[in-house]
Order: structure tokens, then C-alpha cells, then sequence
């Protein structure tokens, strides 16, 4: 009888089973809402961190959406309803007139058992918003400019360090030297550290950073989990780092912190700002009073400056050099336009100079036009909201999702978006489109916080580097580039060979 009864049980908890998730992935034909069939149990996300990047996939959702002629469709992550927006009117009502609705990213943190994971880009409602306010002053082009020599004086490393490597061979990785660039550059202006890592390539925060980005504690999937129900996630005390990842950052603050406090020692970088927050809540003396920020906040800041600058800056420049090395033309107009700006400063490069670099930069927008450093924007819903014009209501915890991969590959906004063509981006064709369907850095009051730096490190390093070497592509050079699957960023599976030549 016992045994029947278990049956029974079993059988009633499947039906019930199956009877929620058909009324769950019945949520957008209730809502009249287009939507893409989804298959249990991964939703519309079957290959996703599988077989292929999230690119793609939502690549062909979008599509799919843009064939029914909709503004808006719905796909299911696993179980949980989300919503493309694809509108750009649309987009800009929800990025920045309705902002306060839709404040917060949904990026998994988890406060108490990892604080690391506490940051600027993750955490929501009134701390975020204090937060920002504090560390916005921070990122001004004045505090930039401080820390400006910094970044040229690892650049003249990194370019003395590949005049070295092509005399034994002219074929190179790049993105792997790139990654070293940017992360001296992040540790000398964050941490006032020299890395020097293409002495020494293994360093600590190179393995750490790798670590970080490359070796994730788990699948995309999971990670989705975790975003989906967070609440339970953190009672369980998941983490979104390894745990060697934390206890190093979290001790090389404190040291800095300690170094710098107990010797009096001051730099013209962004750890001097934090530290002067820490303790006085100014930036300047008899500067306005921003608020203090503890040593956790200090240390979660330092920890996404240091992976969001050195990971999505390396990718883009090891794209846009990619895409020279394919596009020989471009590249020597890139080159010509370098070389006027060092000819107009006396062979140098000012803060003033690669503010505005003219072709270079259109090279580096249609580099993240065509590879954006994260392919879609995520936003949550804070409260109920009804779409204008609409009788679709947007529950309060629902996420939206704006693909930003596929929006800069919609021919109807960038024309023929496989090729290459820097001159999408010269002032007279960006005044013809609609800005908001390009969006690599967001938009509204969550835009990246760092993007002026992202922007001077990149230019410096592709302006020194077109200034004395050539790229070409190679016998290794993969032909398309092929993305990591399981790399949250858009970044390459397998390098990105190429031929460097000495000028």
C-alpha cells in the first residue's frame, strides 16, 4: 500500500510539474505577446555556453521578431519570460525617460558571502544610486588626465617588449598581449602596482584576472539561475567568484590601502581618489562633501575596474587591429591619421591629442559595432510598467533584454554589417542614424561609469602601435574570429594571430 501511495505521489508531483511549466511558457500567448516556441528545460537558450555565445542566439531571436514586424517579442530563459525590445523609440523611453523603472541590471551579487561581487555595475536601488554619485566625480576627464602618463608610460613598455618579440618571430598573438597591456595599465592606475607583465606574463594579476574571466564557477546557465532567483541563491551562499580570485584582490587592497596610509604616499591615480573618499568623503580638500566609502566598497570598486578595464579594452583593441590586419586600406588611413597627431605634438601624445582622434576612432566604433565587449543590455523591471501604447503590462521583477550584438548587425541600421567600414562613423553618417542602435558602453544613468578611460587606453595603445608596426594577417590568423563560448564578454576562443612588422 505504502508503495502505491509513493507512486501515486510521484505521478500527482509530475502532472503538477508539468501543468506549471505549460501555464509558465504559456506567459506571452497570455500577454498577446509574439513570442519563440520554447523547448523544456532551457527555454530559447538550449546552446547556450554549449555550443556557442550568447550572440548568436540572440541574433536569430531577433531576426525572427524582425520578420513578424513586432517592437517587442518574448523568449523564456529556462522557465522565466523575458523581453526583447527592439523598438528604438522604445528603447530610449526605457534606458532614460523611464530610467526609474527599470534601474537595475539583474546581475547576480551576493553582498554578505562575496562582497567582491558587490559593485558598482552589480548592486541596485539607493546604494547604487549613492554609490555612483560617489565615484562619478572620480571618473571626470580632470581625474582622468592625472593618470594619463601612467597609461602612455606602459604603452612605450608594451611596444619596446613586441620590438623584441618580432625579431625572433613576426607572428604574434595579440589578444594575449593586449590582455598584458591593459592589465599593467589597470594595475599601475588602480593599484599603483607594476605588474609587468610582459616580463613576467605569469604574474599574480594576470592569473588572477584569467581566472576571473576564463575558468568561471559555473555554467552560463547556472549563472542565469542564480540571476533568476538570487533570493535563494544567496541563502545558499553561492558565489560568483572563485574564492582564490577574492582572497587575492581583497588582500592586495588592503595592502595598497595599508602601504599607502602608514608611508604618506600619494599617486595621481584612481586608488588615491578612493583612499581620499574613505577618509575625508572629498576628493579635494576644500572639495564638496560625496561621502565615505568603506574598505568592502573600496576593494568591490578596485576588483570591477580592474576586470571590466582589462578584459572588454584588450577585446576591442585586439579587434579593431584584427579587422586592420583584413582591411589594409583602413589601416593606413588609421595609420595617417596617427601620424599627423604625433607630427602636431612633437612625436608625442597629450591627453588633449587622443581625446578626438579622428579616423582612428571611427575604426575603434565600427570595431564595436561589429564585436560589442557584451552583446545584449539587461535591465529589471523595479515596478509594474505598461508599455506606452500599448496594454502590455511589464511585471515588477520581469527582465527586459536589449540586443545590442544584433541591433549593430540589422542592415536596416548599419548597411551590409559584415564588412568593415570605419566610414559608417564619420559625423556626417552618424548624424543620419538614430543613436540608440548602437550601443556598446548602454545608455541612461547605468552607461559604463569607466568608459572614458575604456576609450584613452585603447586609443593610446592602437595609436602607438599603427605608429610603428604594420598587421597583417597570417597563416594561423582564424578566418572569421570564432567567440568563447562560455566568456560572458565577447572575446575570441582561440587568440587572434597575426603578422606584426616593424615600420
Amino acid at each position: 500500500m505504502a508503495l502505491l501511495e509513493l507512486v501515486w505521489v510521484v505521478i500527482a508531483v509530475l502532472l503538477l510539474s508539468y501543468l506549471w511549466i505549460k501555464k509558465r511558457f504559456g506567459y506571452w500567448k497570455e500577454r498577446n505577446v509574439e513570442y519563440i516556441e520554447p523547448e523544456f528545460p532551457y527555454g530559447n537558450f538550449k546552446t547556450l555556453g554549449k555550443v556557442e555565445h550568447l550572440a548568436p542566439i540572440t541574433r536569430r531571436h531577433y531576426d525572427y521578431f524582425k520578420q513578424k514586424g513586432v517592437p517587442y517579442g518574448g523568449v523564456f530563459m529556462l522557465t522565466s519570460p523575458m523581453l526583447y525590445v527592439m523598438d528604438l523609440k522604445l528603447i530610449k523611453t526605457l534606458l532614460v525617460k523611464d530610467f526609474n523603472y527599470f534601474p537595475n541590471r539583474g546581475v547576480y551579487f551576493n553582498e554578505k558571502d562575496d562582497p567582491l561581487s558587490a559593485h558598482i555595475f552589480a548592486i541596485e536601488g539607493q546604494k547604487w544610486k549613492t554609490l555612483r554619485n560617489k565615484l562619478s566625480p572620480t571618473f571626470t576627464s580632470g581625474k582622468i588626465k592625472m593618470t594619463f602618463p601612467l597609461v602612455v608610460e606602459v604603452c612605450q613598455r608594451f611596444c619596446e617588449h613586441l620590438r623584441e618579440v618580432v625579431q625572433s618571430s613576426n607572428e604574434v598573438e595579440m589578444h594575449d598581449l593586449l590582455s598584458r597591456y591593459t592589465i599593467d595599465v589597470i594595475g599601475t592606475c588602480a593599484f599603483g602596482i607594476e605588474c609587468n607583465s610582459f616580463r613576467d606574463p605569469d604574474n599574480e594579476f594576470r592569473k588572477y584576472g584569467k581566472i576571473a574571466f576564463d575558468k568561471l564557477p559555473h555554467s552560463p546557465l547556472v549563472v542565469y539561475l542564480m540571476k533568476a532567483f538570487r533570493k535563494y541563491a544567496n541563502a545558499l551562499g553561492m558565489k560568483q567568484l572563485h574564492e582564490d580570485v577574492s582572497s587575492f584582490f581583497t588582500k592586495v587592497v588592503r595592502d595598497t590601502i595599508d602601504y599607502r596610509e602608514k608611508s604618506n604616499i600619494v599617486r595621481n591615480d584612481f586608488m588615491d581618489l578612493l583612499l581620499k573618499l574613505k577618509n575625508t568623503g572629498r576628493l579635494e580638500e576644500a572639495g564638496e562633501e560625496i561621502g565615505k566609502l568603506s574598505f568592502a566598497e573600496i576593494a568591490a570598486q578596485a576588483f570591477i575596474f580592474f576586470t571590466a578595464g582589462y578584459d572588454t579594452s584588450s577585446t576591442a583593441m585586439t579587434y579593431t587591429l584584427y579587422e586592420l590586419a583584413l582591411n589594409q586600406e583602413a589601416q593606413e588611413k588609421a595609420r595617417k591619421c596617427v601620424e599627423d597627431i604625433f607630427a602636431a605634438n612633437n612625436g608625442r601624445l597629450s591627453y588633449e591629442s587622443v581625446s578626438n582622434m579622428g579616423y582612428l576612432d571611427q575604426c575603434i566604433n565600427e570595431t564595436l559595432r561589429k564585436h560589442p565587449p557584451v552583446a545584449i543590455l539587461e535591465r529589471n523591471a523595479d515596478k509594474d510598467y505598461r508599455i506606452p501604447d500599448s496594454d502590455l503590462v511589464i511585471q515588477k521583477g520581469r527582465k527586459i533584454m536589449i540586443p545590442t550584438y544584433a541591433m549593430h548587425h540589422d542592415a536596416d541600421h548599419f548597411p551590409d554589417p559584415e564588412a568593415y567600414n570605419p566610414d559608417r562613423f564619420a559625423p556626417s553618417e552618424v548624424a543620419k542614424r538614430d543613436p540608440y542602435c548602437f550601443l556598446p558602453f548602454g545608455e541612461g544613468p547605468r552607461i559604463c561609469i569607466g568608459m572614458r578611460f575604456g576609450q584613452i587606453q585603447a586609443r593610446v595603445g592602437l595609436a602607438t602601435l599603427l605608429k610603428d608596426f604594420r598587421f597583417s594577417v597570417c597563416d594561423k590568423t582564424q578566418i572569421p574570429v570564432q567567440y568563447s563560448r562560455t566568456n560572458f564578454i565577447l572575446g575570441p576562443a582561440n587568440g587572434v594571430w597575426q603578422r606584426a612588422e616593424k615600420l
